[in-house]
C-alpha cells in the first residue's frame, strides 16, 4: 500500500502535536517550521483531522491545534483513514 504524502504529513503533524503541545494549543506556523511542511499545505490536511475529531482548534491569539486524546490513544490507521480514505489496496476490495 503505498501512502501519499498528505498521509505522511497528518502524522508527522499527530507526532508533533503530541511530543510539543502539553496540553496547550500549537500554532500552525510553529508545526509547520519544525517539520519543514508548506503552512498551505498544512492548512489542508488540518481540518481534516479537525472533522475526524483527531484533533482541535482554536481561532484568534494563543489559538492553534491541540489532540483531542491522550497521544497512545491515536491507532496510525485511523489517522490514515481520516486523511487518505479507504486503505483497501485495490478497489476491488472496499
Amino acid at each position: 500500500m503505498m501512502i501519499s504524502t498528505k498521509g505522511r504529513y497528518a502524522l508527522r503533524v499527530m507526532v508533533d502535536l503530541a511530543e510539543h503541545a502539553n496540553g496547550g494549543y500549537l500554532a500552525m506556523r510553529e508545526v509547520a517550521k519544525r517539520q519543514e511542511i508548506s503552512l498551505k499545505y498544512l492548512e489542508r490536511i488540518l481540518p481534516l483531522l479537525v472533522d475526524g475529531g483527531l484533533v482541535e482548534g482554536l481561532r484568534g491569539k494563543g489559538g492553534g491545534y491541540r489532540l483531542t486524546r491522550e497521544p497512545s490513544e491515536y491507532p496510525i490507521g485511523e489517522i490514515l483513514r481520516q486523511t487518505e480514505g479507504d486503505l483497501a489496496p485495490v478497489s476491488c476490495l472496499e
